[in-house]
């Protein structure tokens, strides 16, 4: 054996093998939606007390708390229709809090109301038209999307809206949402006062609605079903922010399983 042909074998037999190669960490998705030390108030009445939350692109971000929490107060400061005494919302890394509601919708927001505020004298379709109102023109594709997530709204598409069940004017807030083509949609107890199987029906067209690339924050009483198909989750209480983790690790927390999905602790 040569010494080149020896250096070779040696090099080869002894040399430590290089080390695998290791994945690059997941970077998180930009955030779509930040709130900064938002402050809100009625009067001498403080309903949010410096809540900081941020909720990333294609995520479904679920925010608990009691009545009262300010749950809604958070959402409609999001939508323009209250404004912050102090602190920030950014849209896309842009602020927001001074905004008018009406623009806020053209930037790319949805916001589906607690109570549904369906318009009860205007037909199905009517409503959808009025959803659609920041475009030049309906588009096509729009409603059909609507009606292929809510079937029930094309068979009652010329009906009043306040004809409707309590289900169905859920799905036509939805919908109605849905319309303006948002980036993310702000959801308001969508499971209010619905029976079991409508509920059931309502959290699968949500998670339908993310799975198209629709950003979801989500404010419900229902704990357990937000919880299930949620990411992560904020808890909110008394105007403050007191918990946020995982959806998964909030569903297993013993306080929440207390607080909200009615189990007593041993």
């Amino acid at each position: 054996m040569t010494a080149a042909t020896h250096l070779v074998h040696r090099t080869a037999t002894t040399d430590p093998a290089p080390a695998p190669a290791t994945a690059p960490a997941t970077a998180p998705a930009p955030a779509i939606l930040e709130l900064a030390d938002l402050h809100v108030s009625y009067g001498a009445i403080s309903a949010l007390r410096g809540i900081d939350m941020v909720v990333r692109e294609g995520e479904v971000v679920a925010l608990l708390g009691a009545n009262g929490a300010g749950k809604t107060t958070t959402l409609r400061t999001v939508s323009g229709l209250h404004r912050p005494t102090a602190g920030e919302v950014r849209f896309c890394g842009e602020r927001i809090d001074g905004v008018s509601s009406h623009a806020v919708v053209g930037l790319g927001i949805g916001h589906s109301p607690e109570g549904r505020r369906v318009f009860a004298d205007m037909t199905v379709l009517e409503n959808l038209h009025m959803g659609a109102y920041r475009f030049k023109r309906l588009r096509q594709e729009d409603l059909e999307r609507v009606f292929t997530l809510f079937p029930r709204l094309a068979e009652r598409r010329t009906q009043q809206a306040g004809t409707l069940s309590g289900g169905e004017q859920q799905m036509l807030a939805m919908g109605r949402a849905l319309m303006g083509r948002p980036e993310l949609l702000l959801l308001d107890e969508p499971s209010m006062g619905l029976a079991p199987l409508i509920v059931a029906q309502i959290f699968e067209i949500i998670k339908e609605i993310n799975a198209q690339g629709t950003t979801v924050l989500l404010v419900e009483q229902n704990a357990a079903q937000a919880l299930k198909i949620a990411d992560r989750g904020y808890v909110l209480e008394t105007g403050r922010i007191t918990m946020h983790a995982p959806a998964r690790e909030l569903l297993d927390d013993p306080r929440i399983r207390t607080a909200y999905l009615g189990e007593t602790t041993p």
